[in-house]
């Protein structure tokens, strides 16, 4: 068991934290602290905030190295694209051969580049690099007032 001492300032700081940091993943790491803060025992606090033994562990340790700020540092940085490389060619390609749909733009992605995608990550892809779908126009449909028949 990993033994903590929590000043007043700083169990009154993770109290604040836990429900106004902008963040909901700071916001639950302040709250493993504070339940911690009040002597709940490590199983109890796991079962409440729905965490495993390991990530408890790190969120102390994070408190123990660094204090109230090191558990405020998001250190994920997620997995760039495969399409990254390509952005600037695409972007050039796809402003003089606008595609119609998604699935244009995903055939003409995958024959470029090579890398195949789903609709759904070419759509967040190319709004991403600054393209936006164009907007399409609409056919009027029929005029009500003129097959009304008064009586």
């Amino acid at each position: 068991m990993i033994r903590i001492e929590f000043t007043q300032d700083d169990i009154e700081q993770l109290f604040y934290e836990r429900y106004h940091h902008p963040h909901p993943q700071i916001r639950k790491k302040m709250e493993v602290l504070y339940l911690k803060s009040k002597g709940l025992p490590h199983q109890e606090i796991r079962r409440l905030c729905g965490i495993s033994k390991t990530t408890l562990t790190v969120y102390l340790r994070q408190y123990q190295a660094a204090g109230i700020e090191g558990l405020k540092e998001l250190n994920y940085k997620g997995q760039p694209s495969e399409l990254n490389p390509y952005a600037d060619m695409l972007k050039a390609h796809f402003r003089l051969h606008p595609p119609r749909t998604s699935g244009e733009a995903q055939a003409e992605i995958e024959r470029l580049t090579g890398v195949k995608r789903s609709p759904t990550q070419i759509r967040a892809f190319l709004k991403r690099i600054g393209l936006r779908s164009r907007k399409e126009g609409y056919v009027l449909g029929k005029n009500v007032e003129s097959e009304k028949v008064s009586v």
